[in-house]
């Protein structure tokens, strides 16, 4: 399996496996970075892709010091199992508790 790539063209991080693409899609808003949707295709589901990919999204938040708003159902999940991304929520639309 290929590291997750940051397409920016496309702007989703990307892991491509078996010919197949997992992505995670994000956009730019206001001053945030949204993250939008997590598509895993069924034959690789169960490998912690979509976690990889969670994970590299809320990095590159970090390195270019955008507050994250969320969109994505699985990521939302994914911060409920990994409290400490909360931080990196934007306070204006998420509350700290």
């Amino acid at each position: 399996m290929k590291p997750v790539r940051n397409n920016t063209d496309e702007q989703q991080f990307e892991i491509e496996s078996d010919g197949l693409k997992a992505y995670l899609t994000y956009r730019f808003y206001k001053h945030n970075i949204a993250f939008m949707h997590t598509f895993v295709p069924d034959q690789l589901s169960g490998k912690g892709i979509a976690t990889m990919l969670a994970k590299e999204a809320f990095a590159y938040a970090k390195e270019i010091k955008k507050p994250v708003m969320v969109y994505c159902p699985f990521v939302a999940d994914f911060i409920k199992k990994n409290p400490e991304y909360k931080s990196q929520l934007d306070p204006e639309y998420y509350s700290k508790d």
